[in-house]
């Protein structure tokens, strides 16, 4: 194996490439990245078992000397090829054990894997395409993805669940204690309930960051193929039943508080540096407790107490609102942190029902998109 291209080409696809090395595998053949050169064309290939990306170069700046297998450790060679300043680098396999990887005035040698050790990655057939804008995918993780478990113990909680219904798309997300909710409106296609695990989403939305074009998705019984540019990202999809949260938003609240958003989250930010970490669940993340106060006379306080620290309040200025009773809640910051975050809309509401329900966050400009919170008890 030998050919030269343009460094700038090969780190682009490196890039994508990385986002399916594992950090560690008791397979140390998929620490690498395996690369397939043919006359014309050069493939890469990573994979960590969960996700597996492939990309397929045909640039002009490929210069292929002869074809070959083979499959180089992947962080050293991504490392090497980002500090690397020339505008050319030339890989050369030498007596199928080293590859050398010369670039202006430096050299380096890197020792190589088997390329038949490496595993034949199944990719999905490429047929019964559902086409979506990067733009509206990377929304839709964003506004959903953190709201995931991240504790084993309910897998299938670890995912977005995907739903389509005639031309309606829900992403749901939940760790039992909040829940996220996004629908698009996309063309018709055919219906489909899948869960994707949200290691797996957040690595695709940084692989399409840049990217604004159309993307493709294709669907197998347990995996999920997603296909842009010159990419192919495959990720498998979780088993087992989602559990129905169709009935969890509540449909009235007899307490709506409107706020800027940017106002509302700075508060909770100051707030929250003094209250008190508690764990929830057997989780061993801890969280912000806060509470929200609104009196007779509408007055409306955010505050906390910290015995072994101080407390903190803050009086909030609402653009409007409506309620029939006072009110006292309690809830994770962090929740309603990365809540209020997901939003676009510069006017949010904060829909409150009675005693220890749910309240939810809806914005303006956002009227697909869903974000509820279990109180937490403060007595």
């Amino acid at each position: 194996m030998n050919f030269t291209i343009d460094r700038e080409v090969l780190l682009e696809n490196l890039n994508v490439i990385s986002r399916g090395l594992p950090s560690k595998s008791p397979m140390p053949i998929l620490t690498g990245i395996k690369l397939d050169v043919t006359n014309t064309d050069l493939y890469m290939t990573s994979s960590n078992t969960d996700i597996s990306v492939e990309t397929f170069v045909s640039d002009a700046s490929l210069k292929v000397i002869k074809p070959g297998k083979t499959v180089v450790p992947g962080r050293f060679f991504i490392d090497i090829v980002r500090k690397i300043n020339s505008k050319q680098i030339n890989l050369c396999l030498i007596d199928d054990k080293i590859l050398e990887i010369k670039a202006d005035r430096g050299e380096y040698k890197l020792h190589i894997m088997d390329p038949l050790d490496y595993p034949n990655i199944d990719f999905v057939s490429l047929e019964n395409p559902l086409s979506l804008p990067a733009e509206q995918v990377k929304n839709l993780i964003k506004q959903t993805s953190f709201a995931t478990a991240t504790s084993e113990k309910k897998p299938i909680l670890t995912g977005v669940h995907l739903t389509l219904d005639g031309t309606k798309l829900t992403a749901t997300a939940t760790d039992s204690f909040r829940l996220s909710q996004s629908i698009l409106e996309i063309e018709n296609y055919r219906p489909f309930s899948i869960t994707i695990p949200n290691k797996s989403l957040d690595e695709l939305a940084k692989a399409i960051d840049n990217f604004n074009e159309a993307i493709t998705l294709y669907f197998s019984s347990n995996k999920l193929l997603v296909k842009f540019k010159n990419v192919l990202f495959q990720t498998r999809l979780l088993d087992g039943n989602y559990p129905d949260t169709s009935r969890l938003i509540p449909t009235s609240f007899p307490i709506i508080l409107k706020f800027n958003k940017d106002e509302l989250l700075e508060a909770i930010e100051r707030v929250s540096l003094l209250s008190p970490r508690e764990k929830m669940s057997s989780n061993e993340l801890s969280y912000s407790i806060i509470k929200l106060s609104v009196s007779k006379e509408q007055n409306i306080i955010i505050s906390t107490t910290n015995a072994s620290i101080g407390d903190a309040l803050e009086e909030l200025i609402p653009i409007d609102t409506q309620m029939n009773k006072p009110i006292t809640i309690g809830f994770s910051s962090r929740y309603l942190i990365e809540a209020l975050r997901s939003f676009e809309s510069t006017e949010i509401a904060l829909n409150c029902s009675e005693g220890i329900r749910p309240f939810v966050v809806t914005g303006e400009k956002d009227p697909n998109l869903t974000q509820l919170i279990l109180p937490v008890r403060m007595d």
